[in-house]
């Protein structure tokens, strides 16, 4: 592989933290720069030329829609820019597939956006920061990486955005994707797809939006009352989604309280709890006006209706079909 121009675009997280001991449980998130990092993955001796920018210094529990805004308009420019041959950015676990999900969305699939991060500190026993590094640099170098969306690589696996999720607390393998799996595999001597690029040339999705609608996710819960979600509506949310039991459910009570918010024109989105499972539409989401998740979580599912709501699409049957795309 010949070398390939990446832009790096550093946001912190535990990929740049430091505990100061090898074996102390806490640690500081963000605490390398992006120069050091490229200074010590520079002795990696990788066929490829990194330049790097530092966007912020923060836990990935502290990311939002400025950083958003910043990261995504960095990203363009970089698409734009004729040397460069993919991104990296790196970026915490703890809300790195929310930011991967929001900008899979936002950008075209012409190059290679990869975001990258760690679940052991950089000064801590088996880091496992370098690895993952150098494995983002092997996918984000790779030409048949475009197309795919953003691409999301920890512990040697390549996830898609838009089926990321994490799913451990601890250990290096703490993500998971669903409904796919893995796309691919990677090491820092070897890259294997499963499968063809499936948005080759695809333009951004959706117009990004760093003001967006509240939208709220509601936990459900045994004994839960509808209370819960009148008062999401009274403090200002412009849609909802249901973290519901199993395929989506809730309480009687809360059902009727959903359809309610409904007919008050604000969208509800029934999505699971669950790890793994898809939310398909039952016939009471036709009666009721709900929209099924399918294969997307809470927290993406809040993402996807605050980007519809901002582009002006609340309509359930076309909000449902944007849902229902890979």
């Amino acid at each position: 592989m010949t070398d390939r121009h990446i832009k790096v675009f550093a946001t912190g997280g535990t990929i740049a933290g430091k505990a100061g001991s090898p074996t102390r449980r806490d640690y500081t998130p963000g605490q390398i720069g992006v120069d050091q990092l490229l200074a010590e993955v520079a002795r990696l001796d990788l066929p490829a030329k990194l330049v790097g920018t530092q966007f912020a210094s923060i836990g990935s529990e502290d990311i939002g829609p400025a950083l958003w805004r910043k990261l995504h308009d960095a990203a363009v420019a970089a698409m734009a820019d004729d040397a460069c041959q993919g991104i990296i950015i790196t970026h915490g676990t703890d809300t790195a597939e929310e930011t991967a999900f929001l900008l899979d969305q936002t950008l075209p699939t012409t190059k290679p956006v990869v975001l990258v991060g760690a679940m052991r500190a950089a000064d801590a026993v088996g880091s496992d920061g370098m690895r993952n590094f150098a494995n983002a640099v092997r996918v984000a170098g790779d030409a048949e990486a475009a197309g795919r969306g953003v691409l999301l690589v920890m512990s040697d696996h390549i996830f898609a955005a838009r089926d990321a999720r994490k799913a451990r607390t601890d250990g290096v393998d703490a993500f998971r994707g669903f409904p796919r799996g893995p796309v691919g595999h990677v090491t820092p001597t070897s890259l294997e797809w499963f499968g063809p690029p499936w948005r080759t040339g695809e333009s951004a999705r959706m117009e990004f939006h760093e003001e967006m609608p509240k939208v709220s996710i509601l936990y459900a819960y045994a004994g839960m009352s509808g209370d819960d979600v009148r008062e999401a509506v009274r403090g200002g949310a412009r849609g909802l989604v249901l973290a519901g039991f199993g395929h989506g459910n809730a309480p009687a009570v809360v059902r009727t309280a959903l359809a309610e918010a409904v007919r008050g024109g604000v969208p509800i989105v029934r999505a699971s709890k669950v790890d793994q499972g898809l939310v398909d539409r039952e016939p009471e989401d036709d009666t009721s006006g709900f929209i099924a998740a399918r294969a997307l979580g809470p927290s993406k599912s809040r993402i996807l209706l605050q980007m519809l709501l901002a582009n002006g699409i609340s309509d359930p049957v076309r909000a449902q079909a944007v849902f229902d795309r890979r």
